[in-house]
């Protein structure tokens, strides 16, 4: 099995009333509760929007400096995301189908690299 990061920008959610956002809440998690069910499940959750705390940890100056704020800049940040463990590319964009529909905005796949064997 191989696990696989489905995830989406903030910005690709759009502008939709507060109705329709409650309205995609129970189908989100009804397509998690399918992912737990089939046994490819590993975490999901979305993150605190625009105004939530963000720090960043930057080792390049010497010592390790924390700081608020993302280091870079950027016009566009992670909103949420999901970990599945499955079989092949074919599932997880199986699996990334399922959640987008769910919310209502695009995802993006990508896999993880195989984890160094224990020892």
């Amino acid at each position: 099995m191989t696990e696989y990061l489905l995830y989406f920008n903030q910005q690709w959610v759009g502008d939709h009333p507060e109705e329709w956002f409650r309205g995609r809440g129970p189908l989100a998690r009804a397509v998690v509760d399918e992912m737990k069910a089939a046994g490819v499940y590993v975490f999901a959750g979305g993150l605190e929007e625009e105004g939530g705390r963000v720090y960043s940890a930057d080792p390049t100056g010497g010592e390790v400096l924390i700081i608020d704020g993302p280091y870079v800049e950027t016009k566009e940040w992670l909103g949420g995301f999901a970990v599945v463990d499955v079989a092949d590319d074919e599932a997880a964009k199986m699996w990334a189908a399922k959640i987008a529909e769910a919310c209502g905005w695009p995802h993006e796949v990508r896999r993880f690299k195989p984890r160094p064997p224990a020892g």
